[in-house]
């Protein structure tokens, strides 16, 4: 909860002085409805994501499982670019922010002023070389930050609520402030509606909780497929991270408002940014906001440390998988130095301003969770719990409404996400265009039949011969065979197999593949599914190699066509050129010559 937490709770450094400067006197108000939002919106759509996704995939996962093929592929990488973009911007927002309380500080020296891009860069090598050492380290950290950071703020908060007790004078200003410009309670709602998508700061926090499910030891009786005992207890971290900082909103959004004059929270404000803080060297003295301050900087430096767990969670759990990234992306230590240089890069270019980064910051946390809203939705259409449906359904209808709302408020957010999902779309093909030769089978079996076929290949080769599976007459077997013997020494009494690749999906990379044996019109077959045809071709002849000891022979047909035509099918449906690209997958996987499998075209 507390990994969780240093990205949740330390939104308290600065969500108050959000919420004051956007509402204003309405800020209580507006809080009051992201506390509803919060509790009977996103806590219920992320209980039901971690119950469906136990293994820390989050709700991208369940959308790529309603979404087929290369359709529900292209899907999760924007919502990459989405979650992507509210990781990197949690860490370097957070970041700044720290630098911006450390430098508005009263000790802190003259000197620091102006250097807000260098602190931040410094705040972010600092949580990079945490996540190198080791992530146990990592979450022990966690632990005593969120310890210290909310006992600090239950401190400020009870003194600013005697404060308000004591002089309750704050109190008739405000109420008079409230009804002065708000005429009646719907008018306060609906102008609180109306501000809410600025307080979607507030909502950070639950996709890195269903994220870091993993990390969660579960019961004794726990399996892979039923874990029982982790689901329990991710969805008592949310509802317990989801109380604790619902309680912290409201007693900090109304002492706030009604102790901090207005003017402070406008930019360059004493409490622009830092209302508590500003409370806690009010009333509680320079010694103990200092003690605040320095807390404060802690947990939103390290804030970053659950943004870098989500990053760490998600991008090597999809796009090695899809080929869309190295192999040595699924490695810790280069990712941690991949998403430092990018988080370094947005922090220079934004000049570490904490409200240039604000809107695209609330834009991705509202797209991961009205995807989650979304994806919970239609998971409980399809299994027919209409109740459950209609409920998540309003509850999405509530939170696009929000999310296109911030959009066409801070449509700079939405500007920022896009380059993300761009950049992640355009390496994630180039990626796919460069491993595109590779074997890419994860594992490789032959059924009985099959291994009986290979067996009785007693000539010291296996031959192969590759057959279209559209085609499947007894004729359309005999030409293929009289063909290779045409143009090779093959002769009919030689028995080739036929192999057949059948592709079901060729948005996948990495697949398992059964090699069944098939006997069709007197001929033998060798049948696999998969999701290409020349890696496949080429990952069966070398495993048949390596369980026989004999050098398999593979005979084609030249394909018709224009080559670069043919090159785009392969690379997007699986086939066309099959030949020479089962050659060049051939030799890059094998690079003595003695022992690659011969490629034959005629």
């Amino acid at each position: 909860m507390c990994l969780t937490g240093v990205d949740y709770f330390s939104t308290l450094g600065y969500q108050p002085a959000i919420a004051a400067a956007a509402a204003g006197a309405l800020s209580p108000v507006a809080t009051l409805i992201l506390v509803a939002v919060t509790l009977f919106g996103a806590l219920p759509i992320y209980k039901r994501v971690a119950r469906e996704s136990p293994h820390g995939e989050g709700s991208i996962a369940m959308l790529e499982k309603l979404l087929p093929k290369w359709k529900g592929k292209i899907f999760v990488l924007v919502l990459l670019g989405f979650a992507a973009t509210s990781f990197t911007i949690t860490m370097t927002l957070s970041a700044a922010d720290a630098s911006a309380h450390l430098i508005e500080n009263p000790f802190a020296p003259s000197w620091l002023h102006g250097q807000e891009v260098v602190v931040t860069l410094g705040f972010l090598l600092l949580l990079a070389a945490v996540f190198l050492r080791g992530f146990r380290e990592a979450i022990g950290i966690a632990v005593a930050l969120v310890a210290v950071f909310l006992l600090l703020n239950l401190v400020v908060v009870l003194v600013a609520a005697a404060e308000v007790a004591a002089h309750p004078q704050p109190i008739g200003d405000w109420w008079t402030v409230l009804t002065a410009q708000h005429s009646n309670p719907l008018a306060m709602i609906g102008v609180a509606l109306l501000v809410f998508p600025r307080l979607a700061l507030g909502l950070s926090g639950f996709e890195t909780g269903v994220v870091v499910m993993p990390q969660i030891e579960g019961a004794p009786g726990d399996t892979p497929s039923n874990p029982q005992g982790r689901i329990l207890g991710a969805q008592k971290l949310l509802t317990a991270a989801a109380w604790i900082m619902s309680g912290f909103l409201i007693a900090s959004s109304f002492v706030t408002t009604l102790l901090i004059p207005a003017a402070e929270f406008e930019a360059g404000g004493a409490a622009s940014g830092r209302a508590l803080a500003y409370l806690a060297h009010k009333y509680l003295g320079e010694g103990f906001g200092t003690l605040y301050d320095i807390s404060t900087i802690a947990i939103l430096w390290f804030a970053g440390a659950s943004a870098m767990t989500g990053l760490l969670n998600l991008v090597p759990r999809y796009l090695p998988r899809y080929g869309m990234a190295p192999i040595w992306a699924r490695a810790v230590r280069p990712m941690v130095i991949v998403f430092t240089v990018v988080a370094a890069v947005v922090t220079i270019a934004f000049k570490a301003d904490v409200n240039a980064q604000a809107g695209a910051y609330a834009t991705g946390v509202l797209v991961l969770i009205t995807s989650a809203s979304v994806a919970v939705t239609l998971s409980a259409r399809r299994r027919g719990q209409r109740i459950a449906s209609l409920g998540f359904g309003v509850i999405s209808l509530i939170l696009i409404w929000t999310t296109l709302a911030n959009v066409w408020d801070r449509p700079d957010g939405a500007g920022i996400a896009a380059l993300f999902i761009l950049g992640i779309v355009v390496v994630s093909f180039v990626s796919r265009a460069r491993r595109a030769f590779e074997l890419r089978a994860a594992s490789i079996t032959l059924d009985d039949e099959a291994l009986s076929f290979v067996a009785a290949q007693d000539s010291g080769q296996i031959t192969l011969i590759a057959h279209e599976p559209e085609r499947l007459s007894a004729a359309a077997y005999r030409r293929k065979l009289e063909h290779a013997c045409s143009v090779s020494h093959l002769t009919p009494a030689d028995e080739p197999l036929f192999i057949e690749v059948m592709v079901d999906d060729s948005s996948d990379f990495e697949t398992h593949l059964l090699v069944r044996g098939v006997t069709r019109h007197g001929y033998r077959i060798l049948e696999v599914h998969s999701s290409n045809v020349p890696n496949t071709i080429a990952a069966v002849m070398l495993h048949i190699r390596d369980i026989t000891g004999l050098m398999p022979h593979v005979y084609f047909r030249w394909t018709e066509g224009d080559p670069l035509v043919n090159l785009l099918k392969f690379l997007v449906i699986g086939e066309g050129e099959i030949a020479p690209v089962t050659r060049e997958v051939l030799r890059e996987a094998e690079p003595d010559v003695t022992r690659r499998p011969w490629v034959h075209v005629g």
